[in-house]
Formats: C-alpha cells, structure tokens, sequence
C-alpha cells in the first residue's frame, strides 16, 4: 500500500501576508482589522529595531575592549588605523537610528490606543492606508511632508 505523500507547507509569516495584500484588499478590511494588522506590524518593527540597535551597540562595544586606544598601530599606506573609530561611530550612529524609530513606533501604538493613529498631525486628516501600512509610523500624510504645494506636471 502506498503511503500518500504530503508536501510539506511552509508557514505563512502574517506579516508578510498583510504587506503583500493589494490595496483594494487593504482599503477593503474593517478598521477593527486595519487597526489589528497594524499594532502586529509595529509591534514586529518594534522586535526588530530593538534586535538592530542591540546587536549594533554591542559590535561598538566590542571594538572599544578589543581595540584599546593605546594598542592602535597606524599603517601609513593602508591608513586602517582609524577605521576602528570610524567603525565604532557608525554602528553607535545607526544603534541611535533604530533607538529613535522605536521611539517612533511607540508613539504610533499610543496613537493607537488613544485613537488617534492614521491621522496627519499637520492637517488632522486621515493618512492613507498604504502609506501606513509602508510605514506604520508616519506622522504625516505625504501631502504635508511635502511641504503641501503642489506637484508641478
């Protein structure tokens, strides 16, 4: 007898479900829904800036106890003694990038639960969704972060 032989499934990240929708779709969901689907993705981008700004603060950290300043040699051709402290600057800049977009999404998901979220803090109307779902932080609808003068054709 032949056993039936089943494919195996991959799970399907729901993250990566809400951000492939079609913008019908998207447009189309309750706001209870859009509201859920954006507190999830956040919360995610949250994760993964804290991961980011984590890992970015410790490889600094480790340059700083692997390298002591005293220790550095200059190679006058290659001038590879400096890149230690260039190194260390931009992990310690992009660590402070992610530190500010958690504090970005933190300010979205108390929006959110003042029910306030989606709306343009320049104009008060309601961002679109796609531009949301793009990036669920936005504070300002694309109009006003153009500064709100028209588009010449």
């Amino acid at each position: 007898m032949a056993k039936a032989t089943q494919e195996p499934t991959n799970p399907v990240d729901p993250v990566e479900a809400y951000l492939n929708l079609d913008d019908d779709v998207l447009d189309g969901l309750s706001d209870g829904d859009f509201l859920a689907q954006q507190r999830l993705l956040l919360e995610t981008e949250r994760v993964h800036y804290t991961e980011q700004a984590a890992q970015l603060r410790a490889e600094a950290d480790s340059m700083v106890q692997n390298n002591e300043p005293a220790e550095v040699q200059f190679d006058e051709e290659s001038g590879e003694g400096g890149t230690t402290a260039i190194d260390r600057e931009r992990d310690l800049a992009l660590a402070g990038s992610a530190l500010a977009a958690i504090e970005e999404v933190d300010l979205a998901l108390r929006k959110m639960d003042r029910g306030v979220y989606g709306l343009c803090e320049s104009c008060k109307q309601s961002i679109p969704r796609a531009r949301l779902r793009a990036l669920p932080f936005a504070r300002l609808c694309v109009r006003c972060k153009e500064g709100g003068l028209p588009r010449s054709r």
